[in-house]
């Protein structure tokens, strides 16, 4: 059954790549690019805030004076892809001064224009088109400014084709976060040109169910990814915003749904300003976002202890991170990271504990050690992940990497004293394999602010079993320094010059080993401490460990 199974997802990758195939002939065709000529705008009919599109640029990534460059070459020579791909997406639209004479990027557009007049592979993906089309119209005012007729001819008859070509395509994105983004710009187009206002109208519908399916009822992406709560919210933002700019209607889906992602955002603020690394997350600075967002007068109402059923424990000089959720739907799951009931943790402004980080945008082995549980600080037993990933190229390559197991989190439980937060749950993803349920308990002292935990290793049969292996980890933060005492029995953590912790623990053996951070889109040693040790058959274990200061 299972190979039957197997044999079915891999001849159904095999039609979905042939089908690109022959989609991407398809659109090279002159038949297809005359049926996305459709009819021309008169002119735009307002001008959108170009400070929308500020939420979205890296200020680093193209700097130039357009008085220095040469036009001709312009679209010839790139030092890299990536600036390639920054000059296509025209964001540095927005990094200009906004003075210049608009003659220049007319003739930078009008070149591109002409060489991409029909579709390419490279620069007419959806995602490409989206930036694009969303830095033109963000940009119109100075694009424009002393434009002929016969260029805003020409550059509105490009918007519509590339609007065209993502209309026809839509229903072909399955991924909810890229969806979001191709109907924000369809819906802009239908706010800025009044010719097409049912591209707001009908964009408007989609985005209202695509929403529902991919938010929970907290506003959360159900794929359990920060970073794509992150990255959705600045589309539906700039909407929003677009909207009432055109003194257009706000539907009340939309209004509810920005207000939850906002108090979500401000949620997840760290005393460091950068986001915990959980599913999928690599570091970014949330807090010049939030500062963006006040710029458009938008406060969060309320701060939410749970998101994403990542729970977070505020104290009065520490903050915890807790992952207590299950893993997402097989196609939600191709950013999942395999850390169930990993935390992260902060005291004094500075994070201690943390996960690996997501490494995608290292290399295709970074992103795959990232996936597994030995990079994230929780247990994993036998060096296995508690989760299997689909491994088969022509599948990843059809389907994208998604887990081909799952398992569930349960008994969850908060207590709130005065003195001490306590969080605990149990997972089962090593039942069937190693007869082992793991059950973690954490317990943070509001008065002292100190750290405790209790990891249980629960036998659930008696079913004979090979020895397993259990180690618990815990990343240490790059930055922060650690040694073990020379009684093998702790470990000294400098956290800075005067102020350092103590970690200790009983049930296995404690070790300090070297480890890595992929959290920042490039390999950084670290530290990690790890508790381990053997569980022979049918043997429950009880492991604690505590964090304190080191007075």
């Amino acid at each position: 059954m299972v190979s039957f199974k197997a044999a079915y997802f891999y001849f159904l990758a095999v039609k979905i790549i042939l089908i690109r195939f022959l989609k991407n002939i398809y659109f090279s065709t002159n038949y297809y690019n005359k049926s996305l000529k459709t009819k021309l705008p008169e002119q735009l009919y307002f001008y959108p805030n170009p400070f929308l599109l500020s939420s979205f640029i890296n200020q680093k990534i193209f700097t130039f004076k357009l008085s220095k460059i040469n036009i001709d070459t312009f679209w010839c020579v790139f030092e890299s892809q990536k600036e390639e791909e920054d000059l296509n997406s025209f964001f540095w639209l927005n990094l200009i001064n906004r003075k210049n004479d608009g003659l220049i990027i007319q003739r930078i557009i009008t070149i591109w224009i002409k060489n991409n007049i029909k579709y390419k592979k490279k620069t007419w993906d959806n995602l490409s088109i989206s930036k694009r089309v969303l830095a033109w119209i963000l940009n119109a005012d100075i694009i424009l400014n002393n434009a002929d007729r016969n260029f805003k001819q020409i550059f509105f008859n490009s918007i519509i084709m590339q609007i065209n070509h993502l209309k026809k395509n839509l229903n072909y994105e399955n991924d909810p976060v890229k969806k979001i983004e191709i109907i924000s710009v369809i819906i802009l187009s239908g706010l800025v040109f009044k010719e097409y206002n049912s591209n707001f109208e009908t964009g408007i519908k989609v985005l209202k169910n695509t929403t529902e399916d991919f938010f929970d009822n907290d506003g959360c992406p159900i794929n359990r990814n920060i970073y794509d709560l992150v990255q959705c919210s600045k589309f539906l933002v700039l909407i929003k915003e677009c909207c009432r700019d055109a003194q257009e209607y706000i539907p009340d889906y939309l209004d509810d749904l920005v207000d939850k992602l906002i108090d979500c955002l401000h949620s997840l603020k760290t005393p460091t300003n950068n986001n915990p690394l959980f599913n999928g997350a690599s570091e970014f600075k949330i807090d010049g976002y939030l500062e963006y967002l006040s710029g458009l007068e938008y406060k969060s109402k309320n701060i939410i202890n749970k998101i994403n059923d990542v729970y977070i424990v505020r104290g009065k000089k520490n903050l915890l991170f807790l992952d207590l959720g299950s893993p997402p739907k097989k196609k939600y799951s191709k950013n999942y990271q395999s850390g169930p009931l990993s935390f992260e943790y902060f005291i004094d402004n500075n994070k201690i504990i943390t996960n690996c980080g997501f490494g995608n945008k290292i290399s295709k082995k970074a992103e795959l050690i990232s996936r597994l549980t030995s990079a994230q600080s929780t247990l994993c037993l036998n060096d296995s992940s508690v989760v299997k990933f689909e491994r088969n190229n022509l599948i990843n390559d059809a389907f994208g990497v998604a887990i081909t197991s799952t398992f569930k989190v349960f008994d969850v439980n908060i207590d709130d004293t005065d003195n001490f937060v306590t969080l605990s749950a149990k997972h089962n993803a090593y039942k069937n394999n190693f007869n082992c349920i793991h059950h973690r308990i954490i317990k943070i002292d509001k008065i002292n602010n100190n750290l405790f935990g209790e990891d249980n290793l629960i036998s659930v049969n008696e079913n004979n079993k090979p020895l397993n292996i259990y180690s618990i980890r815990f990343h240490l933060y790059p930055g922060v320094s650690a040694v073990q005492t020379m009684g093998k029995n702790s470990i000294l953590i400098q956290v800075e010059k005067n102020k350092s912790l103590i970690f200790t623990a009983s049930g296995g053996d404690l070790t300090l080993e070297k480890s890595i951070f992929l959290g920042r889109n490039q390999i950084i040693n670290n530290f990690c401490i790890t508790i381990s040790g053997s569980l022979n058959n049918n043997e429950d274990k009880n492991i604690t460990w505590e964090l304190k200061r080191n007075n």
